[in-house]
């Protein structure tokens, strides 16, 4: 971390003073903060080295996308003076701009996401999906407890839900998709599952009172949300003392083509960040392993986290 002085230098500049104010809001790519700003690579590349060297940013590579975010936990000068920088120019019709621009961005991005799982909604349990195997399903099966309340969050159509309702005291299915939930609640109503409802909301503000559900799973959910930390959260919130979450997602891997294929927002995780996210969370008795192996390639593999409100 640069000296104070060196930092207000950097920060006299408007236009990466401008990608601060962005980047303190949301994690961006390079392509992304280009469409906000109207300018060119090069140009906001420069920029952004020149942060990344004062060290109040910090990127992580995806495949070919490089993702920018404002540097984790600034020592208590620098944010400060960061945040005063900020707060000064919020007003400016730049600034304001800017901060419509991102609306946009970010509404797109969850159309992308809508948009997929709207198209394959009936049909999804019958074309290929990364993870989802029985082997991996039947892992999170034998840890299910019988007669409690589950909430199924990102559940898609529902069909660990399906089966879970035949044991479970009431389960929750919660998704974004419209259509999802149309398709979900009318297999529930076939198979006469009366303990099964389905939610329309978001795995990141779960439509679920605190405290009032057993077991959460997110099965292969969680690298569909924009911001995973504060999904493991609200499933903490909505779990009872003592309640568990149980998350089942790709291991981190390189098939870019899945953001295509598949409306993938991550490229899976890897096993410590998992465990940093329910550990962040407030959860204990943390415990993170893989269950499965795919034999062809892109040769997904699926972790399994486990954790104790």
């Amino acid at each position: 971390m640069n000296a104070p002085w060196d930092i207000l230098k950097t920060l006299s500049d408007p236009t990466r003073l401008r990608l601060l104010a962005l980047l303190a809001r949301e994690e961006l790519s390079v392509a992304e903060l280009q469409e906000i700003l109207g300018m060119g690579q090069s140009r906001i590349s420069s920029q952004l080295a020149q942060l990344r060297q004062a060290g109040l940013v910090s990127d992580r590579r995806e495949g070919k996308n490089a993702f920018y975010s404002l540097r984790r936990a600034l020592p208590p000068k620098p944010a400060a003076l960061l945040q005063a920088a900020i707060d000064t120019v919020a007003e400016l019709p730049a600034l304001q701009d800017d901060h419509d621009n991102l609306d946009r961005i970010l509404q797109k991005r969850r159309r992308v996401s809508e948009q997929y799982f709207n198209l394959i909604a009936g049909r999804l349990g019958k074309n290929y999906c990364p993870g989802r195997s029985w082997e991996a399903i039947g892992h999170l099966a034998l840890r299910i407890t019988p007669a409690i309340v589950i909430a199924d969050l990102g559940a898609g159509e529902g069909l660990i839900s399906q089966l879970l309702a035949q044991r479970a005291q009431q389960v929750w299915c919660i998704d974004n998709s419209p259509r999802m939930v149309e398709v979900g609640t009318a297999l529930a109503k076939k198979n006469g599952l009366a303990n099964l409802a389905y939610k329309l909301g978001d795995i990141e503000n779960v439509p679920l009172p605190d405290a009032s559900v057993d077991l959460a799973i997110l099965s292969q959910a969680l690298h569909h949300a924009q911001h995973p930390q504060a999904a493991v959260a609200e499933a903490y919130r909505i779990l009872r003392p003592g309640g568990q979450i149980l998350v089942l997602d790709l291991n981190e891997h390189q098939f870019a083509k899945a953001r295509e294929l598949y409306a993938d927002v991550w490229l899976g995780f890897k096993e410590s960040a998992l465990h940093q996210f329910l550990k962040r969370a407030g959860f204990v008795k943390v415990a993170v392993a893989a269950v499965a192996h795919e034999t062809t390639e892109p040769f997904f593999e699926t972790l399994l986290a486990s954790g104790v409100k």
